[in-house]
């Protein structure tokens, strides 16, 4: 059966479709001025879940990136105590070999122990190091100093851990209890094994019979700075794999979001002339009325 087809039926599909190719235009128009694909998840759906997927993992990734930061602040700082550390060690041991020397009088063994002396307390200042206001030495008790009253009183073994990619958490402290709590054959941690050779100059005696106690403390140390410094290496790696993910992140998002300006602007042409041919065969389609034979 045929369908009657009226004036009113033609006038309102005419209508209706330039509102639609009117909507299709601001749409073009809307990629131009934003520069992107969508402007609302209803745009197109799939387009907005990927973009909340990339843009949490780029928020991830800059937290992994600062937690990295933190951990090189620490693990730097530490290095350069230790490194100095082990220089102060090497003087010492210098000024133990010369004291084996029988031709040095009591009063130049009393001016090493002065010296000596000195780098007992250049080491307490290094127990002390600090990043940011806390004590990089003193295990999570970073509030407290390690070292007073001419000893290393802490006893905190526990390891300040940051997570720096998924899934992977590294300490990022040295435990101080591992360096100035480390005790020789002779019983005696650094500030003890200090305090002795100090004492023993002051009263003239040579002290080159230490020099075993001192390598020892020196193999420590090197020890725990190659840990160290193997810790660090696996940073900086995780560090440039991060930046990698960055970028590729970034470009996916760009694919996904970011709208092809030249084919927005060839795709906003062709709508303009559908609109205008639209536009010309609707002044067609609209019924003449008795004003249009009277012009």
């Amino acid at each position: 059966m045929a369908i009657r087809v009226t004036q009113t039926m033609l006038n309102n599909n005419m209508l209706r479709n330039l509102s639609n190719s009117m909507g299709s235009m601001d749409k073009y128009q809307q990629q131009l001025s934003s520069g992107k694909k969508i402007n609302r998840p209803s745009d197109d759906p799939v387009v907005a879940t990927r973009a909340m997927f990339y843009r949490s993992s780029l928020i991830q990734n800059e937290q992994f990136q600062r937690n990295v930061g933190e951990a090189q602040s620490w693990l730097e700082v530490s290095d350069n105590s230790l490194n100095e550390a082990g220089q102060i060690m090497q003087r010492l041991r210098e000024l133990a070999v010369h004291s084996g020397d029988g031709a040095l009088e009591k009063d130049s063994l009393q001016a090493m122990a002065k010296e000596i002396a000195q780098i007992r307390d250049h080491m307490g200042n290094i127990a002390n190091q600090t990043v940011g206001g806390r004590y990089i030495f003193a295990g999570t008790d970073t509030t407290n100093p390690p070292f007073s009253d001419g000893k290393f009183t802490n006893t905190n073994t526990d390891e300040i851990v940051l997570e720096v990619n998924k899934g992977i958490r590294l300490p990022v402290n040295v435990l101080g209890t591992e360096i100035f709590s480390f005790k020789g054959k002779d019983g005696n941690d650094i500030f003890g094994l200090l305090d002795s050779i100090v004492k023993d100059l002051e009263e003239g005696k040579p002290v080159n019979d230490r020099l075993a106690s001192i390598d020892e403390q020196i193999d420590n140390q090197l020890a725990v700075r190659a840990t160290l410094g193997a810790r660090m290496n696996r940073i900086e790696l995780i560090k440039g794999r991060l930046e990698s993910e960055e970028v590729n992140v970034t470009m996916l998002m760009s694919e996904n979001e970011d709208a092809d300006i030249a084919e927005v602007i060839t795709q906003l042409k062709a709508q303009e002339n559908v609109h205008r041919a639209a536009l010309g065969a609707g002044s067609r389609i609209i019924q003449p009325s008795l004003v249009d034979f009277l012009r």
